[in-house]
């Protein structure tokens, strides 16, 4: 495992340097590196790395950091939000294909981004954005039993539910209301905190049934990358002694599935959100911390980090490893993951561990 200043600074030029951020301020899904090409730009991982590089720059200090996550910020602001609409579309609308989707997941990430490039800037057009994606969050996507996760557009009617998990509600969707929670602190809005409270009851009541979820071992493995985002979203309330306990056993659930999978197809996000959730349980709600599990899942994170002569490559973090082979997916939310969790363990280590629920990626 490389120094974490060198394995922080050769992800950071990653995202500066790779092309993964297009001229217009966009993030591109993921670069596959098979085929030479960046996917299109999505707007939730923009809205991911607005707030990874706004902890780029809070841990370096460099301005080059900043001012990619403002031109990150301001493609949310200026080019995805439809006004029209009052919705960030899943991607962005054409002539030629016009986007019909919205995800409630993914404007909750959005929201939080720019929240977090507010707080770094104090730019008015950041907050008020946020505020507008969050109130549109209430409008579109809050149900009389659930959360809609997908609506389509422009008539914004909720979507009939699928098998797969992005599709359905569940107790993922708590990191997405999450957004809702900062809102709320910035605003004072007792809306917002409501909305929170409702996801975060759903949430508990059916946490139980997302694992495993398939019968396939692959697709257990992209729902632990799933039930992950529940964990990060009780992160407000670790205070409530019902939370801490779902979370103590979320951490078990996930470290046990992931060990029995991880042989045939292992996620690095997967390895990186449990690290990452461990040092958030310790330091927020007194969880022991297993060091020999947090240890193993440290080195297994590291080694997504790829080397390469290709800029396009070199620094960032593949998807997943099947049967121990890199998939051909160099991914930003990969990236953004790893690194958080790493420097929170090199700060551990080093007994300089602090964290900051705003700052989760």
């Amino acid at each position: 495992m490389l120094p974490t200043d060198t394995l922080l600074d050769a992800a950071g030029r990653w995202f500066l340097s790779s092309g993964i951020q297009e001229s217009s301020g966009g993030v591109a899904r993921y670069y596959r590196s098979d085929a030479g090409r960046n996917a299109p730009v999505s707007t939730e991982i923009t809205g991911y790395a607005v707030s990874a590089l706004v902890f780029l720059h809070q841990r370096t200090k460099q301005d080059e950091y900043l001012d990619a996550a403002v031109r990150a910020a301001r493609f949310l602001t200026r080019c995805a939000w439809d006004p029209a609409l009052e919705t960030f579309p899943f991607e962005l609308a054409s002539a030629a294909a016009p986007c019909r989707l919205s995800y409630f997941f993914d404007c909750g990430i959005i929201v939080r981004g720019l929240l977090a490039i507010w707080r770094a800037t104090d730019d008015p057009e950041f907050r008020d954005a946020a505020i507008q994606g969050g109130r549109a969050m209430l409008a579109d996507f809050c149900g009389a039993e659930s959360i809609h996760p997908i609506v389509s557009l422009p008539e914004k009617r909720a979507l009939p539910c699928e098998a797969r998990w992005s599709a359905s509600p569940g107790c993922y969707q708590l990191k997405s209301a999450m957004a809702w929670f900062d809102l709320y602190e910035a605003t004072g809005e007792t809306a917002f905190l409501r909305s929170y409270e409702y996801a975060l009851e759903a949430a508990l009541s059916n946490e139980r049934d997302f694992l495993p979820g398939h019968p396939n071992c692959e697709k257990v493995m992209d729902r632990l990358h799933a039930y992950a985002y529940f964990l990060e979203g009780l992160l407000p309330v670790l205070d409530r002694s019902d939370c801490a306990a779902a979370f103590r056993s979320g951490l078990d659930r996930i470290a046990g599935y992931l060990r029995e999978i991880a042989p045939q197809f292992a996620r690095s996000d997967v390895y990186a959100q449990l690290l990452r959730a461990r040092l958030y349980g310790e330091k927020l709600a007194g969880i022991a911390l297993d060091s020999d599990a947090a240890e193993h899942e440290t080195e297994q994170a590291a080694t997504f980090q790829m080397d390469s002569p290709d800029a396009r490559i070199r620094g960032g973090f593949g998807f997943g490893l099947k049967i121990g082979e890199q998939m051909p997916f160099v991914n930003p939310v990969s990236t953004a993951f790893a690194v958080q969790a790493l420097a929170l363990w090199s700060d551990r280590q080093n007994n300089a561990l602090r964290v900051s629920r705003q700052a989760l990626i």
